[in-house]
């Protein structure tokens, strides 16, 4: 593993039936997440994603490419933007990368992860400390 080594990418439909499992999982039911009026009338564009799911695909990029869930030692990001799920069947496309931009001698490494919904950036300052083996 060295310094600027990239991720493969990942791309991710999030769609509104996928909040609603979600959140019955997380046990968050806040209407923002599955009522079209409500999100409105609080001053959304519409449905929004989950904050912490979107976290979660962050992490998903992460533990794909390292084959270890477990081997993620430290993870934090910053929300920037909501993700907008559409009520069609195709939902909201995440695109998600990372890159190697640390190697520390402990053993461990940062990776630095961008997401993005509709070409800009949801979570800031998003990055992961792995152990290297």
């Amino acid at each position: 593993m060295n310094v600027g080594d990239e991720l493969p990418a990942l791309s991710v439909h999030v769609t509104r039936d996928q909040l609603v499992r979600y959140a019955g999982a997380s046990l968050d039911f806040n209407p923002i997440h599955w009522n079209e009026r409500f999100a409105k009338d609080v001053g959304l564009p519409n449905v929004i994603a989950h904050g912490m799911l979107t976290m979660a695909l962050g992490s998903r990029l992460v533990s794909d490419w390292l084959g270890d869930p477990g081997r993620i030692v430290e993870y934090g990001v910053r929300f920037t933007r909501p993700v907008v799920v559409p009520d069609d069947a195709e939902g909201a496309l995440v695109e998600l990368s990372g890159k190697v931009g640390e190697v520390r001698e402990d053993g461990t490494a940062r990776i630095d992860i961008t997401a993005k919904f509709d070409g800009k950036t949801v979570l800031g300052k998003s990055q992961a400390i792995v152990r290297l083996s």
